[in-house]
């Protein structure tokens, strides 16, 4: 006798909702019945907000944050602090530091950090976009380097240390208020507060 089980469709449904971060086999079935059973669920919604998301979101060509083709709503912000420029690892990072309210000036986001094991070298980052931005400002911007503290995390900020050793700007570090081995996403506010006002020279 045949086992049964889902019809194509939904086992399609399940494949792709697996693929998510953190979501198992089990949960990605649950999430699938759900969707499809609930009359709460509105998955054409979702599938539709998905779309829209997919289509309508760019990486802002100077931040390196989530922005629509239109604009960047940090950098089109005039009142931030355009003397401050944090640079973090991924464009989520920026999120806990504009939540915790340290920080209000301008972002650079490098799209990740070096790593020689999985072959990620400065080429693959946004370090010369950086570059640019520090140049522009003529050395009136503070570089802030908000890179997590693990080994990659270090090696990276080493290396953007000495690149804008020579560009006669003011390069600091946060103060090690977060976990060693930890990332911005695993920080409290207060962490972050207490770490960005302890930054130091790097």
């Amino acid at each position: 006798m045949a086992r049964a089980d889902f019809p194509f469709p939904v086992k399609a449904l399940v494949a792709e909702l697996k693929r998510l971060p953190g979501i198992g086999p089990r949960s990605a079935e649950r999430m699938a019945v759900w969707l499809l059973q609930n009359k709460k669920a509105e998955p054409l919604a979702l599938a539709e907000a998905v779309i829209k998301a997919k289509e309508g979101i760019i990486e802002c060509p100077i931040c390196g944050f989530f922005a629509t083709p239109e604009s960047c709503g940090i950098c089109s912000d005039p009142k931030r602090d355009e003397a401050l420029l944090c640079v973090v690892e991924q464009a989520t990072d920026v999120l806990p530091l504009e939540r915790s309210g340290a920080f209000k000036g301008r972002y650079h986001c490098l799209g990740g950090k070096l790593s020689p094991l999985d072959r990620v070298s400065p080429e693959d980052l946004r370090i010369p976009e950086l570059i640019r931005r520090v140049e522009a400002s003529n050395g009136s911007v503070e570089v802030i380097l908000a890179l997590g503290a693990d080994v990659e995390g270090e090696a990276t900020s080493n290396y953007l240390a000495d690149m804008l050793r020579g560009k006669s700007t003011k390069v600091t570090r946060i103060a090690q208020g977060l976990p060693a081995g930890g990332g911005l996403e695993h920080a409290d506010e207060l962490t972050l507060i207490r770490a960005m006002q302890g930054r130091r020279d790097f």
